[in-house]
């Protein structure tokens, strides 16, 4: 009921408060992506890695979704497509680097997964708070909360790892995680180009004045 409400009082576009809120979002995963990569190449993690290029990708995505805010839907639209490009590029890569350290049957270091596993569940708990509201807006607006919403789940998957790794002293937690991340990119890319696909049939393409 209040989800039904929010969506109704908010302009279609997200008005000032959503471009408030992606710079915010776009800002804390920016930040965290240097955070989390330099910590996952220490530490050996495919899943740190998997999560650190999330973040990467979701600052980008985020960048995106401002430049479309106030366009036709069509735009936004077409935004929302390469974003659920992304999300699914974000997963096959996942799959590969999983792939790669099994092969080499890489230890990664327990502490510190967890130690940064933590700091980026609060920073995503942030941002996953700043766009609860957005969440049943159109597939721009859809696909900046899907993102934020895998990444508190991948976060906590981390975690989950990070304790796997210590308690067996193998890297199959790890790599378990991370290929949970890579289905949670892949799911979430699915849902985003379903309903951009049925947005750009709504709003087809302007004719060129004769």
């Amino acid at each position: 009921m209040s989800a039904n409400c929010c969506h109704h009082c908010e302009p279609e576009d997200g008005g000032p408060a959503y471009r408030r809120a992606l710079w915010a979002v776009l800002a804390i995963n920016a930040a965290m992506f240097a955070v989390e990569i330099g910590a996952g190449l220490m530490s050996g993690s495919a899943s740190l890695q998997a999560d650190a290029l999330d973040f990467l990708g979701d600052a980008a995505n985020y960048g995106i979704s401002l430049f479309v805010v106030g366009m036709a839907l069509r735009y936004r639209a077409m935004a929302a497509v390469a974003k659920g490009a992304t999300m699914a590029v974000f997963g096959l890569w996942v799959l590969g680097v999983t792939g790669w350290h099994l092969w080499h049957q890489t230890l990664p270091q327990a502490m510190t997964m967890g130690a940064v596993g933590l700091t980026a569940l609060a920073a995503n708990g942030a941002s996953f708070a700043i766009l609860w509201r957005y969440r049943s807006g159109d597939a721009n607006m859809r696909s900046a909360w899907i993102c934020t919403r895998n990444d508190v789940l991948g976060n906590i998957a981390v975690l989950a790892a990070a304790a796997g790794v210590f308690g067996t002293g193998t890297g199959w937690p790890d790599a378990v995680v991370a290929a949970i991340m890579a289905a949670l990119a892949l799911q979430g890319a699915w849902i985003v180009l379903r309903q951009a696909r049925g947005e750009l049939r709504l709003s087809p393409a302007p004719v060129a004045a004769e």
